[in-house]
């Protein structure tokens, strides 16, 4: 598992040799503690964008003084279901929605996973395009959602498809990116995890009718990959489609570390990344793939 970045703050270390709630492993070793929180988001319709833009960034500055990373819904901005919307307000990445969530990682010097934005480029593409920042407003990294919900409707009409796999340092080590829908397909992550991933961002809109299946979909990537799942979830009701809550934590083994309800609400949940390795090495199932 690779170092984080230098300039990385990260909660619970202890000069003393014993973690906070008074925990050594077995190697001597301090396990290391990530603070990460969940900021479960209600975009319900009637809104103005600009105000919520003004309302997130507010609840961003404040929260990620308590965090190391913090973590947005899918098109958080729009809602997921409100494709108009999405097009009306689709923003290139040099634009200044990411370029004042930069300006807000960098005064709290806190890792921001800003969910997903509807990205438009020069070309006119569309994009569901979730943006990763760093601690000192940089971009880390961007991810364009490989798979794009609707069959013949909803987002499918108006966005492209992304083409690659993200795989990018955090304080939860390699983290693989991806987006909502992202989790119905297993394959992506078996990927991602090939490539390093022992953590996985996945920013979403999922409708509340559904909501099982989030909550089954979400433990399974943790226990397939071995790796910790951070799903950040809506709530509210927008395009007519009441979204489930219920954003959720996954340690490496499956356990939900924590979980929402479903109304907005921060989760601020401690993790050791050194978990995955360690799991990994005593239940070494990823070695006996064969496919």
């Amino acid at each position: 598992m690779p170092d984080a970045p230098a300039d990385t703050t990260r909660s619970g270390e202890a000069a003393d040799g014993v973690a906070p709630d008074g925990t050594v492993r077995a190697d001597g070793a301090v396990p290391v503690s990530v603070r990460v929180a969940v900021l479960q988001l209600d975009v319900s319709a009637g809104e103005p964008v600009a105000a919520r833009v003004d309302r997130v960034l507010d609840l961003v500055a404040d929260t990620a003084r308590q965090a190391d990373v913090v973590v947005l819904p899918e098109l958080w901005h729009v809602g997921a279901f409100d494709i108009p919307a999405a097009r009306a307000h689709a923003e290139p990445v040099s634009g200044d929605l990411v370029t004042r969530l930069r300006e807000t990682a960098r005064a709290a010097g806190s890792w921001l996973h800003a969910g997903s934005i509807a990205e438009v480029t020069d070309t006119g593409a569309y994009y569901n395009t979730s943006v990763l920042i760093g601690p000192d407003g940089s971009l880390a990294a961007t991810y364009r959602k490989l798979h794009l919900f609707g069959f013949d409707g909803g987002e499918a009409t108006v966005m492209t498809h992304g083409t690659d796999l993200v795989v990018a340092p955090t304080p939860l080590g390699l983290t693989g990116l991806s987006t909502c829908y992202d989790l119905r397909f297993p394959e992506l992550y078996r990927q991602l995890t090939a490539a390093g991933a022992t953590a996985f961002l996945v920013p979403s809109g999922w409708p509340a009718r559904r909501i099982e299946h989030w909550r089954v979909l979400t433990r399974a990537r943790a226990i397939e990959d071995q790796a910790f799942v951070v799903a950040c979830n809506a709530v509210g009701t927008h395009a007519g489609v009441p979204m489930g809550g219920h954003s959720v934590v996954v340690d490496p083994q499956g356990e939900v570390v924590a979980e929402a309800g479903t109304d907005q609400e921060v989760l601020l949940v401690d993790l050791d990344p050194d978990r995955v390795t360690a799991w990994r090495s005593a239940f070494p199932v990823l070695a006996d793939r064969r496919l």
